[in-house]
């Protein structure tokens, strides 16, 4: 595969709606298959539809990055410093990576590391002491690439249900400093 180096820039209130159709796109690939249908469908339309982006837009605190070749959003990122991950989390400054997702035509191909490789760069300028995620249990793929930037498992999950879909997801941290 080609490696690319997309340009990385801040997501505006004006691509609510470039964000809602690639947020609905990048999750409908990788979950897929994983539940029933009409689950997928009403998390999809509650998730992500453009008034909800357009809420999360709004949150000052809520960073949405887009991931773009030759201008058109190819991936995105969000992060956010928030205290609803597990609650030992407030014992630190922790800035949560909320969604990372790449359409799959531009997997391996250097998005998803340029996308990390930013929030991490992120993380450390504004001396955040931990980082840390949710990854669906049986994600292995992003399990793998999240180990690469020292992420590991916390011991802590929470309920993911997709509708009546019953999932879990895991918590994976890194300390920036060690421990």
């Amino acid at each position: 595969m080609i490696r690319i180096q997309p340009k990385i820039r801040r997501v505006e209130p004006a691509d609510a709606p470039g964000l809602a159709r690639l947020a609905a796109e990048t999750f409908f690939d990788t979950f897929n298959g994983t539940c029933a249908e009409e689950d997928m469908e009403g998390y999809l339309e509650a998730t992500y539809s453009v008034e909800r982006v357009r809420q999360e837009l709004s949150n000052p605190d809520d960073m949405f990055f887009f991931a773009e070749v030759d201008g058109v959003p190819v991936g995105y990122i969000r992060m956010k410093e928030d205290d609803e991950g597990p609650p030992i989390m407030k014992k630190w400054k922790a800035l949560e990576c909320g969604r990372l997702y790449v359409k799959k035509e531009f997997h391996k191909t250097g998005v998803s590391q340029a996308l990390m490789d930013f929030f991490m760069e992120h993380a450390e300028k504004n001396q955040y002491q931990v980082v840390w995620l949710s990854v669906w249990e049986f994600n292995f793929r992003a399990q793998r690439f999240y180990s690469k930037y020292g992420f590991v498992p916390s011991g802590h999950s929470h309920p993911f249900p997709i509708g009546n879909t019953p999932q879990t997801d895991i918590y994976l941290w890194k300390f920036m400093n060690g421990p």
